[in-house]
């Protein structure tokens, strides 16, 4: 689509008003000036856009706490549901609730900091209380001083020791200490006991009970360890009663969730607006805003501005090669733009491939998949979807892609034979005992995946040679429009004929020796020709011809990318097999009852499992051929995607109807 440069000169007392129409109609792509005109200026809106982009973080924080503490409850099909449709003055009721919302989503977020800190505070409680278990016979505090004549040793040693075996230890560590140990509790690697001593002794004990590892408790508790335990066990108890009543607390807020949900597009919309108007130049009185516009849309934005803002001044002017690209394509070929766009836009100098490439898409994806009753199913789904949820606009896209490809798919089973693999044929030697195929039950010939497997193969590198040939008549377009005329004949076209020639040849050695005669000739006649142009830009005659002969090895990469068509035959094989084998599965238990439902059960979990895996792969390894086999004949991309100002909202859009 042809862009246009545009530029709005406006009262900065009109800014709101002009900035809030061109976001609802998303018509410009808003850029800033390159170059700096006297007297004009930047305003500075970090502070703005940092409180807008913290509200918008802070919704997003409480929804996932409302979202964990009751999950909203989804249907499967959920997902194809559009945005919420609003009218433009409902915004004004928003902004005017933001603040109360934004108060409510502070309260969510400190109930859940004090869930966390609660949860926090219990581990450390429970950590405390498995640091106690070992001492709860003590029935002293953990940190009994000394008194006027004992000094008492409470801790831990990091061995197994008996009542005498410590004795001996100490005994052995310092013979001339008076003391007295009680062992507390013991185990394998840890002992917890309490050494009584004379305090005129303490420093002799203090040595030897170092020598030994002995260490005193890190938290040292005023009571003792049993008592200290249920203290701690009934605070243990108060968190977790505090954490119920904050969770009871946040669940009183789920009836706010879809106007936190409104409140934070209210602040993705500020921010984007804000971002704006950092773009602008400005002065005291008036304000200058640049951008693009597709060139069909120039005229509906003469209007709304003046509109809008009768005083302002909307020029116009040829786009630079800066300028964003917009796809413009009609309805059968504009859901496989969002394959172009994965890929890449096309840059300036490019070709829409949308055209080109969305008919092979379809026909592609069709013969990998290649059963009519799923390609039934595809397109009975997919507008049923588009009919009952109104999806936005991606989500439309990819459900008329889909149908698209359901209907080639339905195409390509009508041909191969595939009904939900041989379903009619299985069904039909059930009910009368008479074995039948396909090919009998259909009134039209059939190729069989299996039986017609050659014929297939070459059926798919023919569509594949003619896949290639269109990428490069594209590239001749291409060449021929940018004036380069040696490019579109010598490095592109003798290809094309050298590649025709050789299929041409191919089918002379089926079809008559004449045909093998014409493509030898169009095949060698193109082959010289590339010898003799294909190395001009060498400096000696020498060089060129070397150069010249050596393209000639490009034809390894050609008969590569044929190759890669053969998958064509080998997904659709997959398909059609996988069915069968399903299909056959669910007849093993006979006509009875339990048969019967034994079938149902499989035919259904079965042809589920070939729809998803197939489906996948058809679309991925379509997506392949694209990008890989065609586009790398002829298209760059590099080009920079169209993006409105517009309404950049998650759960509602606007109704610009009027």
């Amino acid at each position: 689509m042809n862009m246009k440069s545009v530029r709005i000169i406006a009262l900065k007392k009109d800014r709101k008003r002009i900035l809030e129409h061109l976001q609802n109609s998303s018509l410009v792509h808003v850029t800033h000036s390159n170059e700096d005109e006297e007297g004009f200026k930047r305003a500075d809106t970090s502070a703005q856009l940092q409180r807008f982009e913290r509200n918008a973080a802070l919704t997003e924080q409480a929804l996932k706490i409302l979202d964990k503490t009751s999950p909203e409850k989804k249907g499967l099909l959920s997902a194809f549901m559009g945005r919420r449709l609003i009218k433009p003055e409902e915004i004004g009721s928003i902004a005017s609730d933001s603040a109360k919302i934004i108060g409510i989503c502070n309260k969510i977020c400190d109930l859940e900091k004090q869930i966390a800190d609660n949860a926090a505070e219990r581990v450390r409680i429970r950590t405390l209380i498995a640091q106690l278990e070992p001492w709860s016979p003590l029935d002293i505090p953990m940190n009994t001083a000394d008194s006027q004549l004992c000094s008492v040793f409470i801790g831990t040693f990091p061995k197994g020791y008996d009542l005498e075996a410590l004795s001996v230890k100490l005994a052995e560590a310092a013979p001339e200490l008076i003391f007295e140990a009680e062992i507390v509790s013991s185990s394998s690697n840890l002992t917890c006991a309490v050494i009584y001593t004379p305090k005129s002794q303490k420093e002799i004990a203090d040595n030897a009970l170092r020598t030994l590892s002995f260490t005193r408790p890190l938290n040292p508790t005023s009571r003792t360890p049993k008592v200290k335990t249920q203290r701690l066990l009934q605070k243990d108890q108060e968190l977790v009663k505090k954490s119920e009543e904050a969770e009871k607390a946040i669940e009183k807020y789920i009836k706010y969730r879809d106007k936190i949900r409104d409140t934070q597009d209210y602040f993705i919309l500020r921010s984007e607006k804000y971002k704006v108007i950092a773009e602008l130049d400005q002065t005291e009185h008036i304000f200058v805003l640049y951008g693009y516009i597709p060139e069909e849309d120039c005229e509906k934005l003469s209007k709304l501005c003046e509109h809008v803002a009768p005083d302002s001044i909307v020029e116009f002017s040829d786009a630079d090669e800066n300028a964003p690209v917009k796809l413009k394509n009609n309805a059968f070929t504009r859901p496989a733009e969002s394959i172009v766009t994965m890929y890449s836009p096309p840059s300036k100098n490019d070709i829409d491939p949308t055209p080109i490439m969305a008919f092979f898409f379809y026909f592609f994806f069709g013969m990998m998949f290649s059963d009519a009753g799923y390609g039934l199913l595809m397109v009975i789904a997919c507008t049923v979807a588009l009919k009952v949820f109104k999806p936005d606009r991606a989500m439309r896209n990819n459900l008329e892609l889909f149908r698209y490809c359901g209907i080639g798919t339905i195409i390509w089973g009508l041909i191969f034979g595939s009904i939900f693999g041989d379903a009619p044929a299985v069904i039909y030697k059930l009910i009368t005992g008479n074995a039948i195929t396909m090919q009998e039950m259909l009134p039209w010939p059939i190729l069989d995946t299996q039986k017609d497997a050659l014929t297939i193969m070459i059926l798919s590198i023919g569509l594949g040679l003619i896949h290639i040939l269109v990428g490069m008549s594209c590239k001749f377009y291409v060449c021929f429009k940018n004036k380069d005329y040696a490019g579109a004949f010598f490095d592109t076209g003798l290809w094309m004929t050298l590649l025709c020639g050789a299929a041409v040849l191919a089918a002379g050695l089926a079809f008559g020796q004449i045909l093998v005669t014409v493509g030898a000739v169009i095949a060698c006649a193109s082959a010289l020709g590339l010898v003799l142009t294909q190395g001009r830009d060498k400096k000696n005659i020498f060089a060129k011809l070397i150069g010249g002969v050596a393209s000639l090895y490009d034809i390894t990469s050609y008969i590569s990318d044929l190759l890669s068509y053969s998958r064509l035959l080998a997904l659709g094989l997959t398909t059609g097999v996988m069915a069968q084998v399903f299909n056959m599965l669910s007849t093993l238990m006979g006509t009875n009852v339990f048969g019967i439902i034994f079938m149902i059960v499989i035919f259904l979990i079965g042809h589920a499992i070939t729809i998803g895996l197939n489906a996948l792969g058809s679309y991925v390894h379509t997506m392949r051929l694209q990008y890989v086999e065609m586009f790398s004949k002829f298209y760059d991309g590099g080009g920079k995607p169209f993006e409105p100002f517009t309404l950049n909202s998650k759960n509602f859009k606007v109704n610009n109807d009027e």
